[in-house]
């Protein structure tokens, strides 16, 4: 019987881009959040003499060859776990290409799961999270889910307390963003800028300046109010995302691609809104072209998710997903 698996996408509450390192690579300060949508792959795998791998998709711009990340992904497990299977793969996407929520990345890991259920075979713990970050920058982070800080190119990862959960909008425009061209405009703009201070080090301080114990420089009580003084988990849910906007999270991307792509500027307005019913945060998700906003209520994702469709755009309503939930719901059965 074939393993069918969730891959759930993620956004990202922030992210500082620092120079550019002697590996090519950028260093990177992220806060990720997984949420409930998703593309589905499914997995059906045996033992066999030989190691083959056959991947299939409803779209059609997947690659089905190695250059796709669940085939990486599968065929350098088999390699470390010293099996040979015959190993077919279907991925059914309903997540947006190119769109900044780690589409291909979950699915690299969605594929991994898969397979070690099919086998009956799993790597450690810490071997999963070193082919992971072989695989790319952002897979690590969907074998933690929840809320997940992102270090480094942002393949180290350490799970950070779950943010109470959240009602979101998911714009999805029709045009593509390429993070490597993203990259090269940032490194231009940089050049401009010298002396400039350490971005990744602020951003990782804000961070933990939220969860700080009281007393220290933190600047929100994570634990909930003591009895008889007030306060509800909606509250708490609320106090923290604000806590986080306070201290000035941004997403640096958003300085590049905005002026390429004015609309997707013009689409973060609408998710935000003004007045009753205005997102509490609305930001690029990655390098984009999606595009994201968390609300207070659902009925207020609903308004804001009329008026990007209003405009013109593609708007999912969904939900933050915590990272209990994120494993408890992973397998579709």
């Amino acid at each position: 019987m074939p393993t069918r698996v969730r891959s759930y996408s993620k956004i990202n509450l922030g992210l500082a881009i620092g120079p550019a390192r002697e590996d090519g690579f950028h260093g990177l300060t992220t806060l990720y959040q997984t949420l409930e949508l998703h593309d589905l792959v499914t997995v059906e795998a045996g033992r066999a003499d030989v190691t083959r791998l056959v991947l299939s998709s409803n779209e059609e711009r997947v690659p089905l060859d190695g250059r796709n990340t669940a085939w990486k992904m599968v065929e350098r497990a088999l390699e470390r776990m010293k099996i040979t299977a015959q190993v077919s793969i279907h991925i059914d996407k309903r997540l947006p290409v190119q769109g900044g929520m780690g589409a291909g990345s979950a699915n690299a890991v969605a594929a991994l799961i898969g397979l070690e259920r099919e086998l009956g075979a799993s790597l450690p713990g810490p071997e999963r999270l070193e082919l992971a970050a072989e695989i790319g920058s952002d897979v690590p982070l969907f074998l933690l889910g929840g809320s997940v800080l992102g270090l480094g190119r942002g393949e180290q990862v350490f799970p950070f307390p779950d943010l109470p959960g959240f009602s979101a909008v998911i714009a999805i425009p029709g045009v593509g963003v390429s993070t490597p061209q993203a990259f090269r405009d940032w490194d231009a703009l940089s050049l401009t800028q010298p002396g400039k201070p350490d971005k990744l080090e602020q951003l990782s301080l804000a961070y933990a300046s939220v969860y700080a114990k009281p007393g220290t420089s933190g600047i929100f009580q994570s634990s909930p109010p003591p009895e008889g003084q007030g306060g509800c988990l909606d509250d708490l849910a609320e106090n923290t995302l604000l806590a986080l906007v306070r201290t000035g999270i941004e997403n640096d991307f958003e300085r590049v691609v905005f002026p390429v792509h004015p609309s997707l500027r013009e689409i973060k307005h609408l998710l935000m809104g003004n007045g009753s019913g205005q997102a509490l945060y609305a930001a690029l998700s990655g390098s984009g072209s999606a595009l994201f906003g968390l609300y207070r209520s659902e009925a207020d994702a609903r308004q804001a998710q009329q008026r990007v469709q209003d405009a013109g755009t593609k708007a999912i309503v969904t939900q933050t997903l915590p990272r209990s939930l994120y494993w408890t719901r992973m397998f579709a059965e």
